[in-house]
């Protein structure tokens, strides 16, 4: 649910009275202060602004230099975007499996994945928990391999300290309306190296280094003005909002720990979950049981979603990349379901999201 409030209208009225609704060269006015006060937040030298964290993904492997015949290793227990970025490049996505604790990619089934084709990693922060990005950077060194680490669902999270982006080669993110700052669509790449930051500049908008000269094969993937100044007032917010939503995952987690049903979300030491979602999983049971849980939660007005319910390399169009046994990433797919802890949600109504689960589980 996007918290919205009057600093973003005011923001978005600005912008309007300007008449400055786009840069030429993919950098309005806008867009550029958001982009360097995003750098500064995540600690990285550059930042790009684009118009989606698909277009994000997309941009990061085009300046990777990843092309066809090439394998990128992503996860499968996710959203679409990383193997949809991968095929638009001409590459082939492979699919590995994840640890059943942390929803995230396991390091191990990386490097077994690892062929003379593989040019690259693309792990996932998946629930807004960072993947094991120190480990994934020691194999990627090893095997001369380019990160690009999809931060969409962790803004605010930390590992050892460090923003997510901190182990990676490009970082992307997404600005959906559901993620934990929005500006309705909108993305951004976060990087330390400046040949990759300029070549996503001029990428982004049709390869063009001064305008009406393409020196490069490029794409529109500006972002507008009016994202550029919701996501300025969002950024400020972010630390509040991410507060929030720990405080309320920490409160579900207290009411629901016990419920021998249920294998709870965990944030290992050392990292800093920022709960983009709070996702349980049934210890027992399949989909048909899972999905009745959720049924019975919605009658009692709770938002239980699942995300995701698909596996990407059991998709009909990814099936042409390969056969893949998931057994972990399989699994989840049958039995996780996210609980609202956005921070909207007040104590008192996590308090009924608890004890509607404690109720719906007792039918079970």
């Amino acid at each position: 649910m996007p918290q919205i409030g009057i600093e973003e209208i005011n923001m978005v009225s600005k912008v309007l009275k300007s008449r400055v609704l786009t840069g030429r060269l993919g950098s309005g006015p806008m867009a550029k202060k958001f982009e360097e006060n995003f750098a500064r937040f995540m600690k990285a030298r550059h930042a790009v602004a684009v118009n989606s964290g698909t277009a994000a993904l997309h941009l990061a492997l085009w300046v990777a230099g990843i092309k066809t015949n090439d394998e990128v290793i992503v996860p499968s227990f996710t959203f679409i975007a990383n193997a949809e970025a991968v095929a638009l490049s001409g590459a082939r996505p492979v699919f590995v499996d994840i640890n059943l604790k942390t929803y995230n990619v396991d390091p191990e089934k990386i490097e077994a994945a690892i062929t003379k084709k593989t040019r690259a990693i693309m792990p996932v922060d998946l629930y807004g928990l960072p993947a094991e990005m120190d480990t994934i950077r020691e194999i990627a060194e090893r095997h001369n391999l380019i990160i690009i680490e999809d931060a969409a669902q962790a803004h605010g999270a930390a590992l050892k300290g460090k923003q997510p982006g901190y182990f990676a080669d490009m970082t992307c993110w997404s600005f959906y309306a559901s993620k934990n700052m929005t500006t309705g669509e909108g993305g951004m790449i976060t990087t330390n190296n400046s040949e990759y930051a300029d070549t996503l500049r001029a990428m982004r908008s049709h390869g063009e280094t001064e305008e009406y000269v393409s020196t490069m094969l490029g794409q529109n993937y500006r972002m507008p003005e009016i994202e550029a100044a919701i996501g300025l007032a969002q950024l400020k917010k972010l630390p509040t909002f991410v507060e929030k939503r720990r405080r309320n995952a920490k409160l579900l987690t207290q009411k629901l720990s016990g419920i021998k049903q249920l294998a709870l979300p965990t944030e290992p030491k050392g990292y800093k979950h920022s709960w983009y979602l709070y996702t349980v999983r049934i210890q027992r049971g399949d989909a048909q049981i899972r999905n009745k849980i959720i049924e019975d939660l919605r009658k009692k007005r709770v938002g239980a979603t699942v995300y995701y319910h698909a596996p990407i390399h059991l998709m009909p169009f990814y099936q042409q990349f390969g056969k893949y046994r998931l057994p972990k990433t399989e699994k989840n797919a049958q039995q996780v379901f996210s609980l609202p802890v956005h921070p909207g949600v007040t104590t008192k109504e996590t308090d009924y999201i608890a004890n509607s689960v404690k109720q719906v589980l007792k039918s079970i």
